[in-house]
């Protein structure tokens, strides 16, 4: 997780709680443009193919947790 911003990491979380790109969006008021290049750099940067294995990657370092 070290390579990511602290706003790479929100948006990870965000991801692995299931919003979509409108939803976190909405929540970190910003457009949606910002948050697919946030998306993008996540996924390059942790060399991630979709939003599944962002959720597995997410839960997997602890980021998240059930139930929260």
């Amino acid at each position: 997780l070290e390579e990511l911003t602290p706003r790479e990491r929100e948006v990870l979380a965000l991801i692995a709680c299931g919003r979509s790109n409108g939803e976190i969006a909405r929540q970190l008021v910003v457009s949606d443009a910002t948050v697919k290049t946030h998306v993008a750099h996540v996924f390059s940067k942790l060399s991630l193919r979709d939003r599944a294995q962002a959720v597995v990657y997410a839960y997997e370092t602890g980021l998240v947790q059930p139930g929260h």
